[in-house]
């Protein structure tokens, strides 16, 4: 089965919860550092998913491995691959569509509140106001087609989802360590940057294990929605093969009955499925 393509761009900034959640589940994920490599993959069909995360750069950059991704994203939107992307990869996925990238009118810095529109409640099983983690200067338009998903007081537009396809322009994955080390690495950043959305570094980590709290059970359901779209390993039946009628089969366990219906994954499906044919013929 095909992994699940994650961007990173930033050390600090890696997939933290995102990471936790695909492993548990079983997904295989390949971890690609463009900025580092100086280059991104352009075929999306090679991924049951791209994930793109943070980054310092600015989405409208001139850089190789910046148009590299946008033409990964257009390629995955092409071939309907599902794409989640954080704050930078929000705005990234926002320009593959058409869409601009611009100055917020502010800084938005730190812990803020963010209000869920009804689709994306009930498409992601979430409440009507969450807890976001941000650390953005730019912001996107709204891309054709694509319905907003969230909406802050000082971002209008923090999130989006398009079919498969769902932006946030902000963090779900962060861990304790990570804004720890993100509130080091731009301590001069977080001094001097001005608004009324930005919080300093004593701000951003008191109660921080109750906000990463709210934070990881957004992430959960919001990541778990999302994967339920990833390609999934293909269940064949016994049954199927011998002209039996093919029984619904239930999550989790082999079916009974007199067919002797049995599922297998995809890693297996292929080679047993020919040598049951032989059998069978």
């Amino acid at each position: 089965m095909k992994p699940v393509a994650i961007l990173q761009h930033e050390a600090a900034q890696g997939p933290g919860v995102l990471w936790e959640h695909l492993q548990q589940q079983g997904i295989a994920c390949e971890l690609i550092s463009p900025c580092q490599e100086g280059s991104a993959p352009v075929r999306a069909a090679d991924y049951r998913g791209v994930v793109v995360l943070g980054s310092n750069h600015c989405a409208n950059e001139q850089l190789r491995w910046i148009e590299q991704e946008r033409c990964l994203l257009q390629n995955a939107l092409a071939h309907d691959v599902p794409v989640l992307g954080h704050c930078f990869g929000a705005q990234m996925l926002a320009r593959a569509m058409g869409a601009r990238v611009w100055r917020n009118p502010c800084p938005n810095i730190g812990w803020s509140n963010v209000w869920v529109t009804r689709q994306a409640q009930d498409l992601m099983q979430l409440p009507p106001r969450i807890t976001l983690f941000n650390w953005h200067y730019d912001t996107f338009e709204l891309p054709q087609g694509a319905s907003r998903s969230m909406y802050g007081a000082f971002c209008l537009n923090k999130g989006f989802v398009h079919g498969r396809h769902w932006a946030f322009q902000g963090h779900l994955e962060v861990t304790e360590d990570s804004v720890r080390a993100w509130c080091r690495e731009g301590q001069d950043e977080l001094r001097h940057a001005p608004g009324p959305a930005v919080q300093r570094a004593p701000q951003i980590l008191a109660q921080l294990p109750q906000h990463l709290a709210l934070l990881h059970a957004t992430a959960r359901r919001t990541y778990s929605a999302w994967a339920e779209q990833l390609e999934r390993p293909a269940l064949f039946q016994l049954g199927a093969l011998s002209g039996a009628p093919a029984t619904a089969p239930q999550p989790g366990r082999i079916q009974p009955g007199p067919d002797l219906t049995l599922q297998y994954q995809a890693p297996l499906a292929r080679q047993t499925k020919a040598i049951l044919a032989r059998a069978v013929g």
